[in-house]
């Protein structure tokens, strides 16, 4: 009897709420129950910030349906499906009582999706819609080709059930897209750019043509072009006729230079002494 009343009192001196790292454990097999393979299993124990390193991760695998530890049904009627991580962790949201917006904000489920798992999780009633409902992809054109395997990959995550995901593929989308009209339009420019090059060199190949051209006109013309006669003082008289002037100047009493120009006073005294018998025998 006292010994039953000791271990009364050591059992009664226990606390009562586990610790962090129990309710952590707790936390990591429910998920597994929930969980319908490893990699489901890995995805929902990061969104719930649960550890998901290997040991973790093998420790947990007895606990998933598919590994054995699912009841054994010995009725006819077929086992419900196991929940993905978006619709356990909606679950897990609804029962710590964040708003059905913040749920579907957090997993990507539609209205329709979470109010039908509410219905068959929480309350025990059948869904009114299939188990795996078709979800509505928009389809996103791409501007570039790409490989096969790209297309794949921007598929699959635009149908993922993960708002997240869906997101992040048509960002990738939309930045294949921006990255394949900059590349064309820079492809453009530099073939402008080389156009207006080559315009430019020819224009001046041109120019030096056209200089080349002038510069020769003008070298043939004066080279043919004849030697004016000047005008003036002594213009048009031969170097006879210069002598005779100087000749008759002297004689008449005009004063002359042996060489070089003659006054223009001279010149006429002496046109007007040769034209006067002319003019008188006319």
């Amino acid at each position: 009897m006292f010994t039953d009343w000791t271990e009364a009192l050591e059992a009664e001196s226990l606390p009562l709420e586990p610790s962090p790292a129990q309710q952590l454990a707790a936390a990591a097999r429910v998920t597994a129950r929930a969980s319908r393979d490893k990699d489901d299993l890995g995805l929902l124990l990061d969104v719930l910030g649960l550890p998901t390193d290997p040991d973790t991760l093998t420790a947990l695998l007895p606990l998933l349906p598919e590994s054995g530890d699912a009841p054994t049904m010995t009725n006819t009627t077929p086992a419900a499906p196991a929940l993905s991580a978006h619709e356990a962790m909606a679950i897990s949201m609804h029962n710590n009582g964040d708003s059905q917006q913040a749920i579907r904000e957090a997993t990507g489920l539609s209205e329709s999706e979470l109010s039908d798992l509410i219905a068959d999780q929480i309350l025990g009633l059948p869904r009114t819609a299939a188990d795996s409902p078709a979800i509505d992809v928009p389809v996103i054109p791409l501007a570039v080709a790409v490989s096969t395997e790209v297309q794949e990959l921007l598929a699959w995550a635009a149908a993922h059930p993960a708002a997240s995901v869906r997101s992040r593929a048509t960002r990738i989308t939309a930045d294949l897209c921006e990255l394949s009209e900059r590349r064309d339009s820079e492809a453009a420019q530099r073939e402008a750019e080389e156009k207006v090059a080559q315009a430019k060199a020819e224009l001046e190949k041109a120019q030096e043509q056209l200089r080349t051209v002038k510069a020769g006109t003008r070298t043939t013309a004066a080279a043919t072009a004849p030697t004016p006669i000047r005008t003036g003082l002594g213009s048009g008289r031969t170097r006879e006729e210069l002598a005779a002037i100087r000749t008759w100047a002297r004689a008449n009493g005009h004063q002359v230079a042996d060489a070089g120009m003659m006054r223009k006073t001279v010149l006429e005294a002496y046109d007007a002494a040769h034209q006067a018998p002319v003019r008188k025998a006319g």
